[in-house]
């Protein structure tokens, strides 16, 4: 019953948030806008000074977040710059970095023998996991902090961003 109660006001919420976007102010609507801007912010800066701690850059950090959670653990470096939202250029000087400090390997592709896959090696998987457990408790900490009215705030803008 609660979780009913639950998605009910879930819904409710987005709707609100819809029409207070429609409206003249748009308070409503920049109300969770700035929670979850916060709330994100607070919590990438936490796990960005935690890589560099590792020695790692944040935007390399990131791409092997996205090399190792994509399904098969590998990219083409053209899917590596659209998942990061950079130039294949740039995407192509991230992969070598990580290659050359051994935390991702080229894959040969067999479809394209002119084009190679980045995946993520043992190491490379190994250091996301010992970054992970270092930011977990500072994560925690943060996030246990904010009211429930914050959260659900970050919660349902993020929701009403991808369109649910």
């Amino acid at each position: 019953m609660r979780e009913k109660n639950r998605a009910g006001r879930l819904s409710a919420e987005l709707a609100a948030m819809k029409d207070a976007r429609d409206t003249e102010g748009k308070h409503a609507y920049f109300h969770g806008v700035a929670n979850a801007r916060y709330v994100i912010r607070k919590v990438y800066r936490i796990i960005e000074e935690h890589a560099k701690s590792f020695d790692l850059d944040p935007v390399h950090h990131q791409s092997l977040i996205q090399i190792y959670g994509n399904s098969d653990r590998r990219l083409r470096v053209k899917e590596l710059a659209a998942r990061m939202d950079i130039s294949q250029a740039f995407a192509s000087n991230i992969a070598s970095v990580l290659v050359e400090r051994g935390y991702a390997e080229r894959i040969p592709c067999d479809e394209d023998l002119r084009s190679h896959f980045i995946g993520i090696t043992e190491e490379g998987a190994k250091l996301l996991c010992a970054i992970d457990d270092t930011v977990r408790v500072h994560v925690e900490y943060f996030t246990q902090r904010i009211s429930e009215s914050e959260r659900e705030a970050a919660i349902y803008t993020m929701m009403f961003y991808i369109g649910l």
